[in-house]
């Protein structure tokens, strides 16, 4: 079987987490998000964000997370803003739109938003005179890290923020791979400064050690009302609500959830160094994606021997490739794919 770096939900859960499931197997509960393991996450997780009264309720996966707290958010003729390469506008299929939300897309700078490009929208937006017409902006959406690899300052988030406060805008971050921005050198903040800079987040489990399942938090408890029936009609709700709250509980003991992403961003920053010694060019990311500018001679004599995804056409004869570590990937993994380069 080809070594895998395809993607960070490749792999089952860490088996930490696979172990508090099993412990935990036999023992009955009670169901929809009412059961002791989701008691016991909620608490740890306003713990480490420092929000005694936040709002917490666990979906099942990230297109579901997004399409729902966007939907819970926004009046019916509101829109979102994100950039062009945002996940909801190019890899959910249409799942915000599909609940009456147009996603309305500004520049992507190495996949961030930029303050100035927001501010300069909204304020074009709001001078012309046939807006009673036009779908009126409710919130900003933004990822942490970017689809890219890339990731926010503290600064970025707070300028993009003061646009929000300013026009009277909801900031909503998406973090299915929150752990990894976390954990990136990169990183200037921590969880507890981001709950507190932004009106709702979620924390992913998916990619970062559960077998599923995404952790939406409302710092502010300012969750939309009756967001549980909103969860609901969206499909987003496990009634074995246990096989999420079992895996937070697990993941935000002992600070795993981190451990998890820095053992990821260590084994990415030795994926990046083999490129690197093989002269091949690399797009900029700290964080667990890279992305290696291959011709594509050498993609296809690559992917012989690993399994890689092939994000999109550089030119005629070259392609931009990503190559993704998880908690699963090992040494012997790298030495793979070490092998593997010198063939080209």
């Amino acid at each position: 079987m080809k070594t895998s770096f395809e993607s960070d939900y490749n792999n089952g859960a860490h088996p930490l987490v696979l172990q508090h499931l099993f412990e935990t197997n036999t023992q009955q509960s009670q169901s929809y998000g009412f059961d002791e393991w989701s008691e016991s996450a909620r608490g740890k997780i306003r713990t480490a964000c420092k929000c005694p009264d936040a709002d917490i309720f666990f979906l099942v996966g990230g297109t579901q997370a997004n399409a729902t707290v966007i939907d819970g958010m926004l009046a019916t003729y509101e829109g979102v803003i994100a950039v062009q390469t945002a996940h909801i506008n190019v890899h959910e299929s249409g799942a915000v739109e599909a609940s009456g939300h147009k996603v309305i897309t500004l520049p992507s700078h190495n996949g961030k938003m930029s303050a100035e490009d927001l501010e300069a929208w909204l304020k074009a937006f709001h001078a012309d005179p046939t807006l009673e017409h036009m779908v009126i902006p409710g919130m900003v959406y933004i990822t942490f890290p970017t689809e890219l690899g890339s990731v926010y300052s503290a600064v970025e988030i707070e300028n993009i923020l003061s646009v929000c406060r300013k026009y009277d805008l909801r900031l909503f971050i998406d973090g299915a791979r929150l752990g990894y921005g976390l954990a990136s050198k990169e990183c200037d903040f921590d969880l507890a400064w981001l709950a507190k800079h932004c009106d709702a987040f979620y924390i992913g489990g998916t990619k970062v050690g559960a077998l599923c399942g995404e952790a939406v938090v409302f710092p502010n408890g300012n969750a939309p009302r009756h967001f549980m029936n909103i969860v609901k009609r969206h499909g987003a709700l496990l009634a074995k609500s246990r096989l999420a709250g079992v895996q937070f509980d697990a993941l935000f003991t002992e600070n795993l959830y981190l451990r998890i992403a820095k053992h990821a961003i260590e084994m990415a920053m030795k994926v990046r160094q083999l490129f690197a010694d093989a002269s091949i060019p690399l797009r900029d990311s700290s964080t667990n994606q890279q992305f290696v500018e291959l011709s594509n001679k050498q993609m296809e004599q690559l992917l012989e021997h690993i399994l890689f995804e092939t994000w999109e056409p550089i030119d005629e004869h070259h392609t931009l490739c990503r190559f993704v570590t998880s908690w699963a990937t090992t040494d012997e993994d790298i030495k793979a794919l070490s092998k593997a380069l010198q063939t080209l």
